[in-house]
């Protein structure tokens, strides 16, 4: 027979384990957003919900997170430095056998269970003698899934779904890119209120201000790689670095990608960049995006001109758009976006916006693609950029 109280304490043991899912999350952010892993944070807690270890994802080739928490009770139980012990730490060289047990982990992605730089870990967490594993996210890769079901097969206790739409959303543009076995791609333009991005004389900069212009490189930082058609290379000659407030080089750089069959010049600034330049006759979007992904990459800021932005949204591969919009007006021809195949409102793309923010005096939206205009569930096929014929009328960041 169930009691009033049992309600209120599954409400609570709930909210407990939210509570611990957020601060997992908020661990994760800790982590590196660029390169092909996860931002992965792991806390593990006792019988009464206490926290006696954590950890999370440092980069490529580092301990995974549950590692990173169980290397962490390791040098605890030792005596040690717990705060630096997670990096030094591996499956391999501490000691797992029992050293959780009867602890429960809260993950924010379900654990791997494939052997890449590190071990898999949901062994290690068997190995470890943990009770329980709580995770928000499942693991969509097609080579890590699985980790739940060897942690069951081992005994463990598995809850998975708590806090996932927050952790979805901190995961969103890898997790796209896992799904779909592709980069995630954002698209970025700059307009006017009327959707110009440049004079009826060509002249574009500047749109934004100084605020909007600076939120643009760290988005590039934010980047795996940076995507422009050959037009900007040729019109603009932009370097396509992430730079701080006063110029200087950010710590993560995206690597410059050029669409479009002409030559990029000698002595175009691109060619000095400090991550290599690769091209792509851009004939096909969907190849270019399979080779950037077997190549790690996995998120792509697209920031050419009208021709290059629009292709990837007529071809359903923009899973993101940043668009700052400035309080101006211009009028004529130079507008942001070209032709997106669309000659009825049936055939609007539709978008649904997620964030307005003020940046100084302009607005950032970001919007993302309803479901059918994505390419998720399309069969593949070739999606070709146009190469522009003219300069392309955009404000790009140098």
């Amino acid at each position: 027979m169930t009691t009033p109280e049992q309600p209120t304490q599954q409400g609570q043991a709930q909210q407990q384990l939210e509570t611990l899912m957020h601060h997992a999350l908020s661990l994760a952010s800790h982590g590196p957003i660029t390169g092909g892993n996860p931002q992965v944070g792991c806390v593990l807690v006792d019988a009464t919900g206490e926290i006696v270890a954590e950890g999370w994802h440092h980069g490529a080739g580092t301990p995974h997170a549950e590692v990173d928490a169980l290397a962490m009770l390791s040098s605890t139980a030792r005596g040690g430095n717990a705060a630096s012990s997670g990096l030094e730490g591996t499956a391999a060289s501490i000691s797992l056998d029992g050293i959780a047990a009867g602890l429960t982990a809260i993950v924010t992605l379900e654990p791997c269970n494939h052997h890449g730089r590190t071990g898999p870990c949901a062994q290690a967490l068997l190995d470890a003698g943990v009770s329980r594993v709580v995770y928000a996210v499942s693991d969509p890769g097609p080579h890590s899934a699985g980790g739940a079901e060897r942690l069951r097969d081992g005994g463990v206790e598995v809850m998975a779904g708590i806090a996932q739409a927050e952790a979805e959303e901190f995961l969103h543009s890898w997790l796209t890119a896992a799904r779909l076995q592709r980069p995630h791609v954002t698209v970025k333009w700059a307009s006017t209120l009327d959707g110009r991005a440049a004079a009826s004389d060509g002249t574009s900069q500047w749109i934004t201000g100084t605020a909007a212009r600076q939120h643009v490189h760290e988005q590039r930082a934010r980047a795996d790689a940076i995507v422009v058609g050959t037009g900007t290379v040729l019109a603009d000659d932009p370097s396509l670095t992430a730079r701080g407030d006063a110029g200087e080089l950010l710590e993560s750089q995206p690597q410059p990608v050029v669409l479009g069959r002409r030559e990029i010049p000698a002595a175009a600034k691109l060619r000095q960049h400090p991550e290599q330049l690769r091209q792509f006759d851009g004939r096909d979007l969907n190849a270019a995006l399979s080779e950037l992904f077997e190549a790690g990459i996995r998120r792509v800021f697209v920031e050419g001109g009208p021709t290059i932005a629009s292709a990837f949204i007529a071809a359903g591969l923009a899973d993101e758009l940043l668009i700052y919009l400035a309080p101006k007006l211009l009028g004529g021809p130079k507008v942001a976006l070209g032709d997106l195949g669309v000659s009825t409102m049936a055939e609007a793309k539709d978008l649904s916006i997620t964030e307005l923010r003020p940046l100084g005096n302009d607005v950032l939206i970001v919007a993302r693609p309803a479901a059918s205009m994505t390419a998720a569930a399309q069969p593949a096929a070739q999606h070709t950029a146009p190469e522009p014929t003219v300069a392309p009328a955009t404000e790009t960041e140098a």
